[in-house]
């Protein structure tokens, strides 16, 4: 994992950390340690037993229902309109259909959010054992950091950070990486509706930036075929794509997001500190490396998309 990352110094001078680099590289680690949970067998497991309608399993899938009521749990009460929002890029058809779902199983969105957390300490421990301590040790020293992050417009990861605090010291930590990621997560989306993106034309951009075979991101995340062929077309109309190609241009438009999220994301590395940021980096890419290649065979090497190598980096 580490091999092809970018330096983490200002290329040509002694002195001074490149924080933009430093950021891009660790949120590569922070989105692997939360999101190889989202196609765990055993937190597929759990959510099964949890009772979901057969329809559920029908139209979304335990795998997908159980991802998305788990994540959704701190915002779940504001409704899913709210949830959409929130997600992004996930299919509003999913959620919508979720929604009354998980009312008629008799359940809360909180038992999927136990019942994921069970599987993260389940998981960590015996497919990256490396991370625990680590992760246990990091807990005290985040936690601040991502209290003092700035909330306003990243209602998600308010959300989450209201949640209640984990006794265990490996969830803790987990938790706190999670709120990390779910702080870049509303950044990044204010960074693509500044771009005037939807949800359907951000994944068809970054489908095409990371070189996948043609809409298998939005695909993944259930876009509707409505929603995907009006992205396409605006995204022609926009002079991003030709035909049923993204063009130079709209790789360009992809690059600059990301390049702002992690201009705008360093905040946390600041105030960890460049001997703590850097550290981050070198102790949690040897077992983020195994929980990526759990990805790989739960999932498939597409899936976990924010973890795959970024173009930019190599231009």
């Amino acid at each position: 994992m580490a091999s092809s990352e970018p330096p983490l110094r200002v290329p040509g001078t002694p002195y001074g950390p490149d924080w933009r680099a430093i950021t891009a590289r660790n949120a590569r680690s922070v989105q692997t340690i939360v999101g190889w949970i989202f196609w765990d067998p055993g937190a597929v497991a759990r959510y099964s037993a949890l009772g979901l309608p057969d329809y559920v399993a029908t139209v979304l899938g335990y795998q997908a229902a159980g991802y998305l009521a788990a994540r959704a749990a701190p915002l779940a009460p504001a409704g899913a309109e709210a949830v959409i929002a929130a997600f992004g890029s996930i299919s509003p058809m999913a959620l919508r259909v979720l929604f009354p779902a998980v009312a008629q199983s008799g359940r809360s969105f909180l038992d999927f959010w136990r019942a994921r957390d069970e599987a993260v300490v389940a998981g960590l421990r015996t497919y990256a054992p490396d991370i625990v301590a680590p992760l246990e040790a990091l807990g005290p020293v985040l936690w601040p950091v991502v209290e003092a992050l700035p909330r306003m417009g990243r209602v998600f990861f308010a959300a989450h950070l209201d949640m209640p605090r984990p006794d265990d010291p490996l969830l803790s930590g987990w938790h706190a990486v999670n709120c990390l990621r779910e702080w870049r997560g509303d950044t990044h989306w204010a960074v693509l509706t500044a771009a005037g993106l939807t949800h359907a034309e951000a994944s068809i951009l970054h489908n095409a930036w990371l070189g996948y075979e043609k809409d298998w991101l939005p695909l993944s995340r259930g876009t509707s075929a409505e929603d995907l062929s009006a992205g396409w077309e605006r995204l022609r109309a926009n002079g991003l794509a030709q035909g049923d190609t993204v063009l130079q241009a709209g790789l360009d438009v992809r690059e600059a997001v990301e390049r702002t999220t992690d201009e705008l994301t360093t905040q946390p590395w600041h105030m960890l500190g460049e001997a703590a940021a850097v550290s981050f980096a070198e102790q949690f890419e040897p077992p983020c490396e195994l929980l990526l290649q759990r990805v790989d065979e739960t999932a498939g090497p597409n899936y976990q998309p924010a973890s795959r190598q970024r173009r930019y980096w190599n231009v």
